[in-house]
């Protein structure tokens, strides 16, 4: 009685291949997180000697999720297969040219599971391979990280992006040609007139690429660096395939295209030894010669003496204006962080303060007019 039952026949297929059906969806389903994980960690001890220093974990959280759709993919494409028909049904009929005269090609249902299984399949090889690109580049950013320079921390992040725009390239040939059976090498020649647009559209990209290409080979600034170009005064965060980051003063993220980098003016300020500092103090006329002097003399003394600052500072009488005395101050710090500097500039206009006080002087306020 059981065997008649899953003989008995419904469009075309029999109540037993149903069943296989089910139940390898409901197998393929309920064992995709452990195939997954077992497959990645099978591939992990490829990478094990090459990345000893890098947990599993990390391994497996790249490539738990490309693996599960990996397998459902596979228990789709081997649970459709288990029927017969209507998989052979013919959905379109049609004539093809060919070099031995016109040929009927026809399209069946099964024709478009397998077009599917492929089109899918060569996506999720794809997304497997950009997530063990991602895995390779944490590897070689931990190893920059131990290292003093940061020329490696600049590279890693490039290369990885470079090498994942080359395989998104063609895993989208590789669906054009297997899935779509297209003659690609014919697509690409045979673009024309698209093709010179297409160029166009993209000169601003390849710019911006050789651009970055300039920056690694003449290395006007790495990662860590304190730049200022085009207006713009941060901290190199990354240089990427088409623009470079960088932190500002003020906290944001300004993103500036690499070809900006390398065609304007940049000031690489870290690559300065010191910090400058040049200001007037506009002082009482009731100041007394002798006091003047002397206030002089305790500001050279003191800019030139600070631990922070170098040995050419000067401070000196610039001139005698309508409303005050103008002293003319400028010296160099040696600190480059631009926290510390502040601190620094900070504790040294404080000390000015108090040897002008000492002095029996005072400021005086200078109205600048505007004209027009």
């Amino acid at each position: 009685m059981e065997s008649t039952f899953f003989d008995q026949i419904y469009w075309g297929n029999s109540v037993k291949q149903y069943t296989l059906l089910v139940l390898i969806i409901l197998l393929g389903l309920l064992f995709k997180k452990i195939l997954s994980k077992i497959f990645s960690q099978l591939l992990f001890k490829i990478f094990k000697k090459f990345a000893a220093e890098i947990k599993v974990g990390v391994f497996l959280d790249l490539l738990l999720k490309p693996f599960e759709r990996l397998t459902i993919i596979f228990t789709l494409y081997f649970a459709a297969n288990q029927l017969d028909y209507p998989l052979n049904l013919i959905l379109l009929d049609f004539k093809r040219k060919s070099k031995t005269g016109i040929s009927i090609s026809e399209i069946t249902i099964g024709d478009i599971i397998d077009k599917a299984f492929l089109f899918f399949f060569i996506l999720t090889v794809t997304w497997i391979v950009l997530r063990l690109i991602d895995f390779i580049a944490h590897v070689y950013s931990h190893k920059a990280s131990l290292t003093e320079s940061k020329a490696d921390d600049q590279i890693v992040p490039f290369v990885k992006e470079l090498t994942k725009a080359v395989v998104c390239f063609i895993g989208f040939f590789m669906l054009l040609g297997y899935t779509f059976e297209i003659n690609v090498l014919t697509l690409i020649t045979g673009l024309g007139i698209s093709g010179i647009a297409i160029a166009l559209a993209a000169k601003e990209t390849l710019e911006n690429l050789i651009g970055s290409f300039t920056i690694f080979i003449d290395k006007p600034f790495i990662v860590g660096d304190i730049v200022k170009v085009k207006g713009i005064e941060g901290t190199i965060e990354k240089v990427g395939f088409r623009s470079t980051l960088i932190r500002t003063n003020s906290k944001t993220m300004a993103t500036v295209p690499n070809k900006g980098m390398v065609d304007g003016v940049l000031e690489n300020i870290s690559q300065r030894n010191y910090r400058k500092i040049n200001f007037h103090l506009s002082l009482s006329y009731q100041t007394k010669s002798s006091d003047l002097k002397q206030i002089i003399i305790d500001i050279n003394q003191y800019i030139n003496t600070h631990e922070h600052t170098t040995t050419d500072g000067i401070a000196y009488l610039e001139g005698y204006f309508e409303s005050a005395i103008k002293l003319e101050v400028e010296y160099f710090v040696h600190i480059l962080e631009y926290n510390h500097f502040l601190r620094i500039k900070e504790e040294i206009n404080f000390k000015i303060r108090e040897i002008v006080e000492k002095n029996h002087s005072e400021f005086v306020f200078v109205k600048t007019e505007l004209k027009n």
